[in-house]
């Protein structure tokens, strides 16, 4: 699978993506980075649904991201949300070489994050936070990836997700499983906010691009 070259680059990122954390409040504080970033990322998925390639695009995501799965065996993915970067594709091949895949359980805002193993054409249920997730009596997994999506991302792998803290509370948990992040290009910054406990990823896929950490 080659990435189609019609997404290289499907639009000019706006101005927004050179908004910087600013502790005096010279600049957008976090809370409305994360909502220009939604905004951001809804006209993205947008218009490739308008010019017909959001699928192409997913297509393109699972492409950059599959030979970086390595060795993993369970990889604990999620079920799009709105405009979030969609994972099925790359799901449903992971699925078809071999590897258990998992998806997010959430029960109440303050019970950790699970995950339950995940078949294509397993049937979802309504969960916290407008999730799809695998129904009560899936069996529970823990992975040895986590694909998380993101509202914004920087280049050093720093994360901006929904605001719950879920994926902040799980990274702490369990810091030596990999963490990639899906996103789509168009939620790029130059610089993501991060508070002290912040983690950052191992990796991000884009449609474009597979991102990993500089090295000297």
């Amino acid at each position: 699978m080659v990435v189609p070259p019609t997404l290289q680059p499907p639009f000019l990122l706006p101005p927004t993506a050179r908004l910087r954390h600013d502790p005096g409040g010279m600049i957008p504080a976090k809370a409305d980075l994360r909502r220009a970033l939604r905004g951001r990322r809804r006209d993205f998925a947008a218009l490739l649904d308008r010019e017909g390639r959001l699928r192409e695009a997913a297509d393109a995501l699972a492409a950059q991201a599959l030979p970086h799965i390595r060795d993993a065996r369970v990889i604990a993915g999620y079920w799009p949300i709105g405009s979030e970067a969609d994972p099925r594709p790359l799901l449903h091949a992971l699925h078809d070489r071999g590897r258990a895949v998992a998806l997010p359980r959430v029960t109440t805002p303050e019970s950790p994050m699970t995950f339950h193993r995940w078949r294509p054409g397993d049937t979802l249920v309504a969960g916290g936070h407008g999730l799809l997730q695998p129904a009560d009596g899936a069996p529970a997994l823990l992975p040895d990836l986590i694909v998380t999506p993101l509202v914004g991302f920087d280049r050093r792998l720093m994360r901006m997700g929904q605001g719950a803290g879920y994926y902040d509370r799980l990274f702490a948990r369990f810091p030596d499983i990999r963490r990639i992040g899906l996103a789509w290009s168009a939620q790029e910054v130059e610089e993501v906010p991060a508070d002290p406990w912040d983690m950052p990823l191992h990796a991000i896929a884009t449609e474009r691009e597979w991102i990993e950490p500089e090295t000297a």
